[in-house]
């Protein structure tokens, strides 16, 4: 008897402490049990979905729509051209907008509209909201209709804006136009050279609207109907010479001298001369040093697809035959010692590859760029793991770097946690093409106007590295040769 009372006082207790009583007029729990990286914790419960930020129309000014007649609305999907329906008069105000997008908003019920009439209590919720009711598709419009749409379908007008690169409607202010002129190191009427820094990139896509030959095309055209236009291509993180053609003829022969054909096709002996004399150096902070101080790279290159179907990465061909290669050829000079680990490199490309310069010093020789986390990122990983002593050639002593003071003048350079692509196209010799015009477009062998003779058969320039690279220059420069 006394273990049956006690089981059953035993469990009346634990019912009480176990069970829970819920009030259907109680408020919801202050705190719940969430979950967050797989560690539970009490936290406030999650909250409700925002209300959809919406968007009204003008009033519907009536048929037919200003600047379009009843056969025009007809077409956009009206009966009988007598009348206006709801999606016609969205297309009307967002013509920009892609048919599908305006179709997708009224198929998932975001379209609504404002009761006809006037307001009154009937139509009008408790809070003093304006009372609207979904619509279709069909829905007929009259005069004084409001539509209320959501903010997004604006939003995907802004984002088609990009969709090209917008060179005819981008307007840089006086700021920009100034600094992009300043960029400009020679120009005549054939061609614009510029020294382009790093991280702005040449040639624009979906996700890239302020490109190199966008802005050109709007600030550098200096009285010309249009701006000027890319020959060839750089990095984005790389920088150096630039050249842009100004005119149809000239872009068309500068488009023949950065070719693997050089240019070397007319029946101008000068001019084919002066293409065979057309080169580009750059300079280059590679990690490490090749075993021989100059030589010739010619590794033929491939473009292979990564595992995620979108990024592309340029390879050594493994000379096999069964993928697509291209022949690339580079010269290289080793300009001094290794200091710190890393030496200067002057590269002279043969061929025009897409990272070619890249691909040939990470692979080919072993030694990747400075910066060039694409190609070299396992050895950055061991440089900036390994303390490294060098010898000074002349003295024998530990080579000590000369640090300049102050930690903003070291970013981006070997001081930099995060060193910038330390590559840089330094020099070009360039055919004359203001000079040739006169003969190449005739494509005969008249002799030149005596003007035109004296002027050179081709055109130097040097371009300044950018700030970073001349902060590695100073530290690691003292023993070059």
């Amino acid at each position: 008897m006394w273990k049956t009372n006690t089981r059953t006082s035993f469990r009346q207790v634990y019912l009480a402490v176990v069970t829970r009583r819920y009030s259907r007029v109680a408020p919801p729990p202050s705190e719940v049990i969430r979950v967050t990286n797989n560690v539970a914790h009490l936290g406030p419960p999650k909250k409700g979905a925002l209300p959809r930020q919406l968007m009204s129309l003008p009033p519907f000014p009536g048929h037919p729509l200003p600047g379009k007649n009843a056969v025009n609305n007809g077409a956009d999907g009206d009966e009988d051209g007598g009348h206006v329906t709801a999606i016609s008069w969205v297309k009307y105000y967002f013509e920009e907008i892609h048919d599908k997008t305006v179709q997708a908003h009224f198929t998932k019920g975001l379209v609504e509209m404002e009761f006809r009439g006037h307001r009154d209590a009937s139509t009008e919720k408790e809070d003093g909201a304006r009372a609207m009711r979904k619509i279709k598709h069909n829905e007929v419009m009259k005069i004084g209709d409001k539509i209320w749409l959501p903010v997004s379908i604006a939003e995907a007008r802004i984002s088609k804006r990009y969709d090209t690169i917008p060179s005819g409607t981008l307007y840089p202010n006086a700021d920009e136009i100034a600094y992009l002129q300043r960029l400009v190191r020679f120009k005549d009427s054939a061609i614009i050279v510029l020294n382009k820094p790093p991280k702005l990139p040449v040639k624009g896509n979906v996700p890239i609207h302020n490109s190199m030959d966008a802005l050109a095309a709007a600030a550098l055209s200096f009285g010309n109907d249009e701006g000027p236009r890319l020959v060839h291509r750089l990095d984005r993180e790389t920088s150096g010479l630039l050249v842009m053609g100004r005119t149809k003829e000239s872009i068309d022969h500068l488009h023949s001298v950065f070719s693997d054909f050089k240019g070397r096709n007319s029946r101008c002996k000068a001019w084919n001369k002066a293409c065979e004399e057309m080169y580009q150096q750059y300079w280059a902070l590679v990690i490490g040093s090749p075993k021989d101080k100059e030589g010739i790279i010619s590794v033929p290159l491939s473009k292979v697809l990564l595992d995620d179907g979108k990024t592309d990465r340029v390879v050594l061909a493994r000379g096999s035959g069964f993928e697509a290669s291209q022949e690339a050829i580079t010269e290289y000079r080793v300009l001094g010692p290794m200091i710190n680990g890393c030496s200067w490199l002057e590269l002279r490309p043969i061929t025009s590859r897409k990272h070619q310069l890249r691909v040939h010093c990470a692979e080919a020789l072993g030694t990747p760029i400075v910066g060039d986390y694409k190609y070299g990122w396992f050895v950055h990983k061991r440089w900036k793991q390994m303390p490294q002593v060098d010898i000074e050639p002349t003295t024998g002593k530990p080579y000590k770097l000369r640090r300049p003071e102050g930690l903003d003048i070291q970013k981006g350079s070997v001081l930099s946690k995060v060193p910038l692509l330390h590559l840089h196209c330094r020099e070009m010799v360039l055919p004359n093409i203001a000079k040739f015009l006169h003969v190449l477009n005739k494509q005969e062998t008249d002799p030149l106007h005596p003007g035109i003779t004296s002027k050179p058969d081709l055109l130097r320039f040097v371009a300044s590295m950018p700030s970073h690279m001349k902060i590695s220059w100073n530290i690691m420069s003292s023993y070059l040769v």
